[in-house]
């Protein structure tokens, strides 16, 4: 299954590979990108059962800094549970000067098959000097549980020699009532452009707080990740 996995992934990345060249020929309102990744990890926690999977996005962006977008990916809580993730987005981009951005979305998280685990959730991002970034994002029904969740994550990328990208992100998550323990979650990796591909190397965990939720789910471990997209 997983080298099945795998071909599908190379596979839809080659055949989209046309599209990304024309595509970066002239600035559109449209991006879209299609990833493989080892393992999908949300916040330091794995949502396929430590297995690889595919995903995919598609945005459309307005000339006024209204976007909307949709995002999946496969998932594997469990037997008899969904096997796609499918988000829909919609939010603003402005910048309030030369070196600070501002973000702020809807995001709606949906699970084929198992609607009673729907939720939405609210999420900011300021960028500064477009290499650090501050999230905060907020639900009033997180995990469809009823209970307010908060999520504060810092982060910030730097160039390395021959191309290379360094990347950093620490996150917090914290929880109204007793459905889960306030937990920390963190990464850091490496990333570089290959002609139309992007291929990353990370290295992702948690706090004790975060593997005493979620078990073996949450332990450290390292994601490999190859993009393609404009």
């Amino acid at each position: 299954m997983k080298h099945a996995r795998a071909c599908l992934t190379l596979a839809a990345a080659l055949a989209l590979a046309p599209f990304a060249a024309s595509a970066q020929e002239s600035e559109s309102p449209y991006s879209w990108n299609v990833t493989g990744v080892s393992d999908y990890l949300f916040r330091g926690v794995s949502q396929t059962d430590e297995k690889p999977t595919l995903q995919a996005g598609f945005t459309y962006t307005s000339p006024v800094g209204l976007y909307a977008g949709v995002w999946g990916s496969g998932v594997d809580f469990g037997a008899g549970d969904p096997n796609t993730e499918l988000d829909y987005l919609i939010g603003y981009g402005v910048d309030v000067s030369d070196n600070v951005n501002f973000d702020v979305l809807i995001n709606r998280y949906t699970y084929i098959g198992a609607s009673e685990q729907n939720y939405n959730e609210l999420i900011t991002t300021t960028t500064f000097a477009k290499q650090y970034k501050a999230t905060v994002a907020y639900s009033n029904d997180v995990w469809n549980s009823g209970t307010d969740g908060w999520y504060f994550a810092v982060g910030g990328e730097w160039a390395l020699p021959q191309d290379f990208t360094l990347s950093a992100n620490i996150g917090r998550s914290t929880f109204e009532k007793d459905i889960a323990k306030d937990y920390t979650d963190w990464n850091v990796g490496v990333s570089r452009q290959f002609g139309l591909f992007n291929v990353g190397l990370g290295y992702y965990g948690t706090d004790s707080d975060g593997r005493y939720n979620s078990g073996k789910l949450a332990h450290s471990r390292v994601m490999l990740s190859v993009a393609i997209g404009n």
